[in-house]
């Protein structure tokens, strides 16, 4: 297997606050969360949150080399990012700024069992990040980057994106893969509000890698889509092929190389560009170009235990990068996506249950189950090998 090549994870970064509510029946809690009632929770996790942390310390998990780069403040809860993230490596700090003028983002996160999350967050000193954090000295000494939630990032999303264009347009001027991820943002926020399509037509052009979640690039791309599909249930249930190689094809066509869609309990979903634009991926492009190029895939997750889906997404993410910058194929890079989600979800943290990069291809290897997937739709039919759908163009 080719050691992976060397990348930067920047952005978003918060302190986690996740109250242990696994004792409470998600009856009780649906029917008792609202004010005036009274709780009772379990000893609450302190972990850092947010892509730059999930993200970031998933692929050093997995043996990629990473540099973090985000923004704290010089306050009670920067000092507890900084000191979970010296305990792992205290190399890891080198790109973190300490900034005596901001206050350090937090989220509060409540997590029922089988019942999706609810959070409580403030962006802090995520607002202020612009593109000069990223110097052009550590663009030269990586091959990939990716950056994680500009919805929660003032400065990155205002001018139709401006921050966020240049730090990707740099990037790739320096010769590096590109990636971006997003969250979903507050509908009532000034990020709720924004024109996300006009934001992705000034950013997408310089984004290889674009991994949002179903529910967010609908929310951005098409509301009145996310409204329909919104009032009748869960979206992503709704998701059908035919949904996703529109949203796909519209992003390929904004300029992206290769589209990685979240699908929570139903997997991720891939779809890559031609060959032209498969060339030009950057220094962390696989070395067969042709075995990635006009790709469909849909992986169905894996079996296991849910305790909690904290950074469930952002691990997935990282389990399909790391595979790229070892240049697995398609159907292998996927593969290793939704198992290091699944591994994830098994902890109430972001981190602790990822396990590393032989672990997981181990526990791959062993037969592990998947979920249920069924696709009745033209060209798709079943990869018997890999255990995942694709589609044939």
């Amino acid at each position: 297997m080719i050691p992976p090549r060397r990348a930067i994870v920047a952005g978003h970064i918060c302190l986690d606050i996740i109250p242990d509510v696994s004792a409470i029946e998600p009856g009780v809690f649906n029917a008792n969360f609202r004010p005036g009632h009274l709780l009772e929770a379990g000893s609450a996790t302190l972990s850092t949150g947010g892509p730059v942390s999930n993200t970031g310390l998933a692929l050093q998990r997995l043996g990629v080399p990473v540099r973090l780069i985000a923004k704290v403040g010089d306050d009670s809860f920067g000092h507890v990012v900084t000191r979970i993230i010296n305990a792992i490596d205290p190399d890891l700090l080198s790109g973190m700024e300490l900034d005596p003028q901001a206050t350090t983002s937090y989220s509060v996160i409540i997590s029922p069992p089988h019942t999706d999350r609810i959070f409580l967050h403030c962006p802090g000193a995520n607002h202020d990040f612009s593109s000069a954090e990223v110097t052009p000295d550590q663009l030269a000494q990586a091959d990939l980057l990716h950056f994680g939630y500009p919805p929660v990032m003032r400065r990155i999303y205002s001018n139709d994106g401006y921050e966020l264009a240049d730090l990707m347009r740099r990037a790739k001027t320096h010769g590096l893969t590109t990636s971006l991820d997003l969250c979903y943002p507050d509908p009532h926020s000034e990020a709720g509000q924004l024109d996300w399509v006009a934001l992705f037509r000034s950013v997408l052009p310089h984004v290889d890698v674009f991994a949002p979640s179903l529910e967010e690039l609908l929310f951005m791309l098409r509301r009145s889509t996310f409204d329909e599909l919104a009032a009748r249930g869960s979206i992503v249930d709704q998701a059908s092929p035919e949904l996703l190689t529109s949203l796909s094809t519209e992003l390929i066509g904004l300029g992206v190389k290769i589209v990685l869609i979240k699908l929570g309990a139903r997997g991720a979903y891939l779809r890559t560009a031609n060959s032209a634009a498969i060339d030009q991926l950057g220094r962390a492009a696989p070395a067969d170009r042709a075995a990635w190029a006009d790709q469909e895939l849909w992986a169905p997750c894996f079996q296991v235990e849910v305790i909690g889906t904290t950074g469930s997404g952002d691990a997935t993410i990282a389990g399909f990068l790391s595979a790229l910058l070892r240049e697995t194929t398609p159907a292998e890079a996927m593969t290793l996506a939704v198992a290091v989600g699944a591994c994830n979800v098994e902890a109430a943290d972001a981190l602790s249950g990822v396990r590393s990069w032989e672990d997981t291809r181990r526990r791959i290897a062993q037969g592990w189950a998947r979920l249920p997937l069924t696709i009745d739709a033209p060209g798709w039919q079943l990869n018997a090998q890999h255990q995942l759908w694709e589609r044939s163009r």
